[in-house]
């Protein structure tokens, strides 16, 4: 089975739809309404939709999140059933302060086929496609991790890149990455786009590492699976409420590494449409009555990967939320 072509048209308009939502309230400092305005914006769209789709990673638990939570049933019901991660925001602090790199991203699968992550941390290592499965692994050092990807690339460890984000968390990985003379990319947020760094050779990302979101593992998997990257991840559980969590969630196993096709498998479709502009795809740019939205989209079975910029008119696809006579910043 595969999911059919004429969805990747739908869901490029739910993460566009989301985007250009919360685009009109980017840099007003308020990163809950722009969150909300992505939320609203994406749950509306994926209901106009001929499916029976399932969210399984979304925006938290049903008590917490009355939209997009986990579980929610979505579409017309009549239709393929499909399993649904989304994060109609990643990088909330992006779009309120109008800095780079906030998105809205969706990936779709086979019913069954994507895993259910929980709500917690994730250790995550990915490099681009063309290497070996073995090549990395998240039980090597990290001095073995670069030295056998500086062989298999024929570079010198200081000519390679890695991406991580910049917590103290990482303090150690990032001190063994500069003894190594690595060249580092320290995000401060957004490790979906900065896991996908890896997927393209013009992204010049040789290596992203660390730990970040579990469920934004999973939605970076989906995408790295088309391009036939490696990825591994493992989940981290700090408190006990989260593992009893976790094993209501049917993983048994919490110390268990995954790998790419242990977290998506069989087919699925992936759409991350840019609200600012960042390093994966452009954010939305609105002129007079027309706006013009980037989209990175990937379709496994049909090994589609591109990134798709369209111009639309601004009164046929949404409303702006900004009120008559109020200026935009």
């Amino acid at each position: 089975m595969s999911i059919d072509k004429k969805f990747i048209d739908h869901f490029i308009k739910v993460t566009t739809k989301a985007a250009l939502a919360s685009s009109f309230l980017v840099g007003k400092k308020d990163k809950i309404a722009c969150d909300k305005a992505a939320t609203d914006a994406m749950r509306s769209e994926l209901n106009r939709i001929a499916m029976n789709g399932k969210i399984v990673i979304g925006e938290g638990e049903l008590d917490d999140a009355p939209m997009l939570h986990i579980g929610e049933l979505l579409g017309t019901k009549k239709g393929p059933f499909f399993d649904i991660a989304v994060d109609p925001l990643e990088g909330t602090n992006f779009a309120a302060n109008n800095l780079p790199g906030a998105l809205s991203v969706i990936a779709i699968s086979e019913k069954n086929n994507l895993f259910n992550a929980p709500e917690t941390y994730m250790d995550k290592i990915a490099v681009g496609k063309n290497i070996p499965k073995g090549v990395i692994d998240l039980d090597y050092s990290i001095k073995k991790n670069i030295e056998n990807l500086s062989d298999i690339k024929n570079k010198n460890p200081e000519d390679l890149r890695a991406c991580i984000l910049d917590r103290p968390r990482h303090k150690k990985k990032i001190e063994e990455l500069n003894d190594l003379k690595v060249k580092l990319k320290l995000i401060t947020d957004g490790d979906i786009s900065g896991a996908l760094l890896v997927c393209e050779e013009k992204y010049n990302i040789d290596i992203f590492l660390g730990i970040g979101g579990g469920p934004e593992g999973v939605l970076a998997a989906s995408a790295l699976d088309t391009y036939d990257c490696q990825f591994q991840g493992r989940f981290i559980f700090k408190e006990k409420k989260d593992i009893i969590r976790a094993k209501k969630m049917g993983i048994s196993d919490v110390d268990k590494k995954y790998d790419l096709n242990e977290i998506v498998s069989g087919d699925s479709i992936f759409c991350a449409t840019g609200i600012t502009h960042g390093d994966l795809v452009k954010g939305i740019e609105i002129n007079d009555n027309n706006f013009i939205s980037e989209t990175l989209v990937t379709h496994k079975s049909s090994n589609f990967k591109k990134i798709i910029r369209q111009e639309n008119r601004l009164d046929l696809w949404f409303q702006s939320p900004i009120k008559n006579g109020e200026k935009e910043n």
